[in-house]
């Protein structure tokens, strides 16, 4: 018996687009065995609804569609009860970074809806939002939907699986470490490359390579301030058994420098920026002076409860100091493992690579769905 699946589609930028695409494919590969329907795709202004659940076709040009239709996105009671009203089994693909949608999970879940999504928000915010997501969940045995995030960290890195698989099976997780953040990982591998040779780059200068090559948010100090890291250092926390408040209950270092906090604009923040190059560079030349790099990482020590985000000093052979462009490496330490860490290393960003961990949850999905 074919599985027949309907699916709407939340945030269609990026990660959206390249989501799409991938989908379509999906879809094509496997019409034999299961039938798939997207029936609703919005963003924040507009949306394409199927009132008739018959599938919206998957283009390319899905911005200028939403633009034709001019018609404004469902509230979401009515879009659980458009979903709901199919008749059939239904995903919500949540591809924004949305707090206020990702705080609605519980509602889709209850209602028997399953959610596959990137977004950090629902995982590393408040305590009782986690605990209200996965009371919700069917994952554990529960009655309500499904509901997958391995993109939330790492991309489409199989983060969030293994740390998951190494839990149920188990094992016991004493430590967590690694370079989370593809935007800090380009900066400081550029910043403080093992073996240059030659004047070092201005710590400014990189920040403006990496804007300028689409690496950073639009405003870089969302990237410097630490809190990305400190939210999927958040997650992973929580998945080791420890209890976090939030991502703001540890010590996170910022890179902002204190007088550009409060900059006006992105621009006024660049501007600026030069001016404390010295003391950054203080820090990567005490380093280098040891045989070491620094690198911007993120750890969790499970037995003392301790987790930070911040600057670290790394020997050059050190495979956190070796890793090149924006990749992330993510090294676990278990009762298993032991001081040999097992370490999930890759493209830990890009619109692709995360597509790829959303639509890796859609099937976990599909699998799941009798």
């Amino acid at each position: 018996m074919t599985k027949d699946i309907k699916i709407a589609i939340i945030g269609v930028g990026g990660v959206g687009k390249a989501f799409l695409g991938q989908l379509a494919s999906y879809i094509k590969k496997n019409s034999s065995t299961v039938s798939i329907s997207v029936v609703y795709i919005s963003r924040s202004s507009a949306a394409l609804i199927s009132r008739d659940y018959a599938p919206l076709p998957l283009t390319t040009f899905v911005s200028e569609e939403l633009d034709a239709a001019g018609t404004a996105p469902l509230a979401v009671p009515d879009l659980i009860q458009f979903l709901k009203s199919s008749g059939k089994e239904s995903i919500l693909v949540d591809n924004t970074s949305s707090i206020d949608l990702a705080s609605t999970y519980p509602e889709f879940l209850k209602a028997g809806i399953h959610i596959a999504t990137p977004n950090k928000k629902g995982f590393s915010s408040e305590e009782s939002l986690w605990t209200a997501i996965f009371s919700a969940a069917g994952n554990n045995g529960g009655s309500g939907g499904y509901v997958f995030h391995e993109a939330t960290v790492g991309a489409g890195l199989p983060v969030i699986s293994t740390i998951k698989d190494l839990v149920d099976t188990g094992d016991e997780v004493t430590k967590v470490e690694g370079v989370f953040s593809g935007t800090m990982s380009f900066l400081f591998n550029e910043f403080a490359p093992v073996g240059a040779s030659g004047a070092p780059k201005a710590f400014s200068e990189v920040v403006k390579i990496a804007k300028d090559a689409g690496y950073t948010e639009p405003d870089p100090r969302d990237d410097l301030n630490g809190l990305d890291v400190a939210r999927k250092l958040t997650i992973l926390a929580r998945l080791s058994g420890l209890e976090i408040a939030s991502p703001t209950s540890f010590p996170v270092q910022s890179l902002i420098p204190k007088p550009l906090e409060s900059a006006a604009t992105s621009q006024e923040f660049m501007d600026g920026l030069p001016n404390f190059d010295a003391d950054i560079g203080l820090l990567a030349d005490e380093a280098k002076k040891e045989g070491k790099v620094i690198r911007f990482v993120g750890s969790i020590d499970v037995p003392s409860k301790a987790v930070k985000v911040g600057l670290e000093k790394f020997d050059i052979s050190h495979p956190i100091a070796g890793l090149k462009g924006s990749d992330n490496i993510i090294a676990f330490y278990t009762k298993r493992y032991g001081d040999r860490a097992l370490i999930v290393q890759g493209a830990g960003a890009g619109a692709e690579v995360t597509a790829m961990g959303v639509l890796s949850d859609v099937i976990k999905i599909v699998a799941r769905i009798k």
